[in-house]
């Protein structure tokens, strides 16, 4: 199985990424979303509605864990959006940019 390649705590790997997400969580959560094929504004406009923002916030995040094979619970999840909301969305953020990083590198190495 594979694993995140940034820890929950590695919010400080990529500053910007890092202060975007503090100031406006709304439009990373909604990024995120669009690179997992949902669609930007509506789980950008979601995300911000408490519970309901909980789980879309964690419903996205089982799409990046299965993207990469990583192992998860939909529960532990939510649990990880209600109590440390920024970090995971930090985390998925940069996993979902490792993801479009590792298809332009093969995508060149094809050409």
């Amino acid at each position: 199985m594979g694993e995140w390649s940034n820890g929950l705590l590695g919010c400080f790997n990529d500053c910007g990424l890092c202060v975007i997400t503090y100031f406006v969580p709304c439009y990373t959560a909604g990024k995120i979303a669009e690179k997992t094929g949902d669609d930007c504004c509506t789980y950008g406009c979601l995300s911000t509605l408490g519970p309901i923002g909980i789980y879309t916030r964690a419903k996205t995040r089982a799409k990046v864990r299965e993207s990469k094979g990583i192992e998860g619970e939909f529960c532990n999840d939510c649990i990880m959006h209600w109590l440390c909301g920024i970090c995971s969305l930090i985390q998925e953020a940069q996993e979902v940019d490792a993801l479009d990083r590792g298809s332009q590198q093969q995508a060149m190495s094809r050409q």
